[in-house]
């Protein structure tokens, strides 16, 4: 794929975002703002559910282990 049809296609998808979020009728600085809180919005989301969604699974394997039938581990005893 050229460069330049890569570049459309953001600019493409970039045009859908705003379309989709009806940020195109902002003034700038309302634009600004709004894609300030989202990414922050989004990085958030993103840092806690790396940071808690492994240790929620860890605990529901170990939960649904011990009911069916595992073994106690030896660091729990």
């Amino acid at each position: 794929m050229e460069m330049k049809h890569v570049k459309d296609y953001i600019y493409w998808l970039y045009y859908q975002y705003l379309l989709i979020t009806c940020s195109y009728v902002l003034e700038p600085w309302e634009r600004s703002m709004f894609h300030t809180i989202t990414v922050t919005v989004l990085a958030m989301v993103l840092y806690t559910a790396y940071v808690f969604v492994p240790i929620h699974v860890r605990l529901a394997l170990e939960f649904f282990w011990q009911i069916f039938g595992g073994h106690q581990s030896e660091s729990t005893v």
